[in-house]
């Protein structure tokens, strides 16, 4: 197994020829089966054809996953149903993490506004997991804190709380100038809450649907190696492309962390002692009512775009895909 490498292949016979119990987390954002158009194929499969489908590669990916491993499925909560009655069987059952998003109602049903990560442990007795925290919610014109937290405000976290198994801080990219041509991105600080909840420094993300990279560029900011596959070669060729101008900078001090929207979203708690140097911490603890910590050393904003625009700015690298070109120049005409 060629670590940090995207390669065209179908998810199946890729995972197949992996070792098991070789890889520190697994991470599946599948098709969903909803007619989709994608760049090479349809995702249209009868529920039969589809169901079988899933259960094959889910036991692949519980196979190659470490004992001390975690293994992510991302979907809507109709298949991720049928995804528990799978790994029930061969895994542990850790949560299913409800991350809010809007979604359209089809008649006769409550309007959708989540989707599903299913979290389960290869080994719960072996499992490697590290609390992590996130900014408090607050009132966008007056900073209060959203949560009433009566006369315990002198023992709340400074930084915020820790992660609970609903996520509505991390939205849906919604601006083209971060998405690629994929019609199911995820946020990359979604990937990179579940990489710093699960993985240390050096470890190794696979990801079987691989896409246009997001897994990739998450791991590789955060210091973690990647492998994965995608069946459509355009999709391989963007994410080799855009992880090639990758950096592990998502740091502040010696410890990694997720930067979304102008502030620091993620933390890992045992990294606290280490980060709090560079915050300017309300005092006394009761004022955090009102006050937000800072940043001491500029502006979270200028950390980012500087990670971002290092991103774009390079010419683009193809040492990171593992296939024949000859079937990249064949499935496609890049326009770049």
């Amino acid at each position: 197994m060629n670590l940090n490498t995207i390669k065209l292949a179908d998810c199946l016979d890729y995972l197949r020829d992996i070792p098991d119990e070789s890889v520190d987390v697994t991470f599946a954002d599948p098709p969903f089966n909803l007619k989709k158009k994608y760049s090479s194929y349809w995702d249209n499969l009868d529920i039969t054809q589809y169901v079988e489908w899933c259960s094959l590669w889910l036991r692949e990916m519980v196979r190659v996953t470490k004992p001390s491993g975690s293994i992510f499925v991302h979907n809507i909560p109709k298949w991720l149903s049928y995804y528990c009655h799978v790994l029930n069987e061969i895994a542990d059952f850790r949560h299913w993490i409800s991350w809010e998003a809007i979604g359209t109602p089809l008649g006769k049903t409550l309007l959708p506004t989540h989707y599903g990560i299913l979290f389960y442990a290869k080994d719960y007795s072996q499992l490697k997991f590290y609390d992590v925290r996130y900014p408090h919610h607050r009132c966008r014109k007056c900073n209060t804190l959203r949560k009433d937290y009566g006369g315990k405000k002198n023992r709340l976290h400074p930084f915020g709380p820790l992660v609970s198994d609903v996520w509505t801080d991390l939205h849906r990219i919604r601006h083209n100038k971060r998405r690629d041509r994929h019609p199911c991105q995820l946020p990359i600080p979604l990937l990179e809450r579940v990489i710093l909840m699960s993985t240390d420094e050096g470890d190794t993300v696979l990801d079987p649907f691989m896409g246009t990279g997001t897994t990739a560029v998450a791991a590789r900011r955060l210091g973690r190696n990647f492998v994965g596959t995608d069946i459509d070669a355009d999709y391989v060729r963007l994410a080799s492309d855009h992880v090639s101008l990758i950096q592990p900078l998502s740091k502040i001090g010696s410890s990694w962390v997720s930067l979304y929207l102008d502030q620091v979203a993620t933390i890992r708690h045992d990294d606290w002692d280490e980060l709090q140097h560079y915050f300017d911490v309300p005092d006394p603890p009761q004022a955090i009512d009102t006050e937000s910590i800072k940043y001491s050393h500029g502006k979270i904003k200028a950390i980012e775009d500087a990670i971002y625009l290092e991103e774009r700015k390079k010419p683009a690298q193809t040492s990171f895909v593992d296939l024949k070109s000859d079937k990249i120049e064949a499935a496609t005409d890049w326009p770049y």
